[in-house]
């Protein structure tokens, strides 16, 4: 089984995709702007620092409109969720766009078109190892293949939270740090060098079980925490991704032809977040703006 952060499997978003310059189109990572904490900058100060890290993409979690009206005329691409008691009714395409229509701030931030997209949880599977062998498990097959087949219909992709630093948490019997950490010297006995690309993989072979073998995966979050649990340091965190990051630009064994959209999850720690104290220590920066790693998303 496959684990990762977070308790809801399945959540609805939409993509936004704006007019932007060449470079920033060609980015393949960018970065949750999670907002759980009571001493974070401001939404102005945040969108601020997305730009001069050079960030062009960032998943906000709801239509907050203060951090909207922050990503007016940023050129950063966004994908944006829809909060719990809004989902039922956005469950077809003509709803979606609906609702982007009339959400206050969201025409003014940037021009668009809208998707609805379902992002899952990768404990929706129910075998994972080795990859080639993924399936959706029984309980989420009924409500799987109606929604791969929306986003088939749509030309949509998948999105997926992909966290290696859980399945290595929760199996370091049979899971090494090196793998999980993409520092592991040669492919283990079913031909992966990295825990990300296994779990990628067994997803794109659920995919192919469920008549998508063609459809897009974008990782909607992925991270590594710096504090407060096993495998959690600041050079661990460092090492995921700087590697991750690096990594995306190009494949994975069952999908070489890169590069893998993927979001780093997430931009500050969030002293308010629930769940185990690891939670709170996601951030690749401190809430005084502080960056906690030396990235480059150039």
């Amino acid at each position: 089984m496959i684990f990762s952060r977070g308790n809801t499997a399945l959540s609805v978003i939409l993509l936004l995709l704006g007019i932007f310059s060449s470079s920033v189109v060609a980015q393949s990572v960018g970065v949750c702007y999670g907002r759980n904490g009571n001493n974070l900058p401001t939404d102005q100060a945040s969108v601020d620092l997305y730009k001069s890290n050079r960030i062009g993409k960032l998943r906000l979690y709801d239509p907050n409109e203060g951090a909207l009206a922050a990503l007016k005329g940023s050129n950063i691409e966004v994908i944006l969720g829809v909060p719990n008691d809004q989902l039922q009714s956005l469950t077809n395409a003509a709803a979606a766009t609906n609702w982007v229509n009339k959400a206050q701030f969201l025409q003014p931030t940037c021009k668009t078109k809208s998707r609805s997209q379902p992002a899952i949880d990768t404990t929706l599977l129910g075998k994972s190892y080795p990859p080639k062998d993924g399936v959706f498990s029984n309980d989420a097959s009924s409500y799987i293949s109606p929604i791969i087949n929306f986003l088939k219909q749509n030309g949509a992709p998948l999105l997926a939270n992909v966290y290696p630093y859980f399945a290595y948490v929760n199996n370091q019997k049979d899971i090494g740090l090196d793998y999980a950490l993409f520092t592991k010297q040669g492919n283990n006995e079913v031909g992966y060098q990295n825990l990300f690309d296994a779990l990628l993989d067994s997803l794109y072979a659920s995919l192919e079980k469920v008549g998508a073998s063609n459809m897009k995966i974008v990782v909607a979050e992925s991270g590594w925490p710096s504090e407060g649990g096993t495998g959690a340091s600041v050079q661990n965190a460092q090492t995921y991704y700087s590697k991750l990051i690096s990594h995306a630009k190009g494949g994975t064994p069952k999908r070489p032809n890169g590069p893998i959209e993927t979001y780093l999850f997430a931009m500050f720690d969030e002293n308010q977040k629930r769940g185990a104290e690891t939670e709170r220590h996601f951030g690749l920066f401190k809430p005084d703006k502080t960056p906690k790693y030396q990235l480059s998303f150039a």
